[in-house]
Parts: structure tokens; sequence; C-alpha cells
């Protein structure tokens, strides 16, 4: 894919529908309580990152992210319903409702899966690079993990044997500034030596870049480079995407289990900056992407607008169709446990 206008259209029109998708999950909570059973992770103000990062693959590549999911998938065309119906645990959903918000998986579409497990991503990324090297067909990888999963022992391990054997992959770091209610200087030693966390890739003889995730543009010029170098059997790359989760953590659940509606965002729960939050809102990727497109005579603001309502429209349509599927048999959980 080339960054041509209508290129950069769908871009937008794909970031507005995973950044609509996931406030129609957020939604749920108070307007279909108990409909979601346990956690959900959003991943809103990361929409740029990702929409730039999948564009610069092709079909036949292959994608894994974290339990922060729902936007790869769309961009890479998972059905929406199938999606949202997943996340309700309706029998219709992705993965017949076994595994909910956490656990999507669509490989018909070359995304692999996810997990609640910090940095799962990044030993089973490799992995999938390794079976990719094997076959010889060109296949590149790309995986997704937060700043707090750098600090995990697969990262390292993992990064090692990319770079030794010359793995095809991309290793795309979405650091949003928090682990959970910590800030990354507080837990990550390059940032709090005031360093770029795409450092760490200098430890395993790889290129490391930091690039303004907020900037489908910049992010898809930098990947597709990344891309390009791993499919040429020249390595992996690390890219560190600055991105701000522009929501909490995760929904908050109460005892006995009983999820809840969103609390607000650490930055303001914790530690009661509320001016680093209103900067970080001011800053959301989606407006400022579609003011660049109407500001630069790509889109105008009609269309703009259509695009939103459309979003919006098949959102409806993605929660309807989810709350309108059956809830799974009892004797289905019976199903893939193996003795």
């Amino acid at each position: 894919m080339s960054t041509n206008s209508q290129d950069r259209v769908e871009m937008f029109r794909t970031m507005v529908r995973i950044r609509e998708f996931e406030e129609r999950v957020k939604r749920t909570f108070a307007e279909h309580p108990g409909v979601i059973r346990g956690h959900t992770h959003l991943a809103d103000g990361a929409e740029a990152s990702i929409v730039g990062s999948i564009a610069a693959i092709r079909p036949g590549d292959q994608v894994m992210a974290t339990y922060r999911c729902h936007g790869y998938p769309i961009a890479l065309g998972t059905d929406t319903t199938a999606m949202m119906a997943e996340i309700y645990g309706r029998s219709n959903g992705l993965c017949g409702g076994y595994g909910g918000s956490m656990h999507l998986a669509d490989p018909e579409r070359g995304f692999l899966g996810t997990s609640g497990i910090v940095g799962q991503s990044i030993p089973q990324a490799t992995g999938a690079a390794y079976a990719a090297q094997v076959r010889r067909a060109g296949e590149v990888v790309l995986c997704f993990f937060g700043d707090g999963a750098s600090k995990q022992g697969a990262f390292h391990e993992s990064l090692n044997i990319a770079s030794l054997w010359k793995l095809p992959i991309v290793f795309v770091m979405e650091n949003n500034s928090y682990s959970v209610s910590v800030r990354v200087e507080q837990e990550d030693a390059n940032a709090a030596a005031g360093e770029p966390l795409a450092t760490k890739a200098k430890a395993y003889s790889m290129p490391g870049v930091t690039i303004d995730g907020g900037d489908p543009d910049v992010v898809y010029e930098t990947v597709a480079e990344a891309v390009s170098r791993a499919r040429a059997g020249e390595g992996p790359t690390l890219v560190e995407s600055l991105v701000y989760r522009l929501s909490a953590h995760g929904n908050s659940i109460a005892p006995p289990g009983v999820p809840l509606h969103y609390p607000e965002h650490e930055a303001v729960t914790v530690f009661g900056d509320v001016a680093e939050y209103e900067a970080a809102k001011r800053g959301d990727p989606v407006p400022r992407f579609r003011g660049a497109l109407v500001t630069g005579g790509v889109l105008d603001a009609a269309r703009a607008d259509a695009i939103v309502a459309e979003a919006a429209d098949e959102m409806q349509r993605a929660v309807d169709g989810a709350l309108a599927g059956p809830e799974p048999e009892p004797a289905d959980a019976l199903r893939f446990v193996h003795a």
C-alpha cells in the first residue's frame, strides 16, 4: 500500500471505525449492564499507530498483539459484529464466545491471537516469524506490545534470537506512558534516564527508532521501511510508537466479579494531573488526522462527517447483532477440553 490521498482517507475511516467500536464497548457497561463479563481494555489514542502499521503489510503477513486488541482485527478486515458478539460472550462471536475481549483471534486474516498475559505476543510472534522464515514465502510478522511488556524477560530473549537469526519480524512497542497505574519513568531505566525506549534495540544489534504514534503517515513510513528490511532477510527492527491511552487501564470490577464502568484515567485518579490528561485529549489522533486531511484538501468536512456517521451506524449494527446472538449452550463448555 502507498499513501496516496485515497489510502489516507481509508486510514482515517479505519481509525474512526476502531474508535467508534471501542466507544460502544465502553458504553455497553452503562447501556447493557452485565452483558460483558470480565475485563476489557481499550486502545483509544493508539488508532494511528495500529492503522499506520497494518497499512504497511500485505496479505499473507501475520499480526500478534496484546490484550488491548480490538483495533488490529478491525484494521485487518474482521467482521465487527462477530467481534462485538465475542466480547459479549455469544456463540456467534468471532471465537464462539470462548475468548472474550482479551482473546480475539482471526487466523484467516493473519491475526494470530492475543492473551491476557503481559508480553505473551513477543515470544509467540517471534516463533511465528521463525516459521515464516522456514516457509520461505516472504512473510513478515508484526508484533505489538506495550512499554510495560519490555520489562518481561521474554522481550529480551525474543529480540536476541530474532536478531541472531535475522527473523522477518517488526517489534512495535506502543508506549502509552503507563503500565496500568505506574508511569513509564517509574519502572523503566531508559525512561528514567530520559532516553527513548527504542534504545533497548542497541543491546541486540538491530535498528531502533522512536516515532510519533499519533501520526498515521509517520507510522506507515517507518513501519513500511522496517517491513521491507525484514522481508529482504535483513532482520528485525524495534519501533517505539509514542501514543497516549485516553481511557483508564480497564473497566472496574466489583466483587464478586461484576463488571462496572470505566473510571477516570490514572493521570487524574492516581497522580492528580488533570493538565496532562487534558493535553493528551487535545492531541487525540483521530480529530488530529481529520484536521490534517481537511486542511490539506484531501477530504472535505462533509465527507469526514459522513465517515463518522457510517462508522456509528456500523457499530450500532454490531451491538444489535451481538445482543441478538445466542448464549452458548452449557454443554459447549466441554468443547476443546483435552484430557
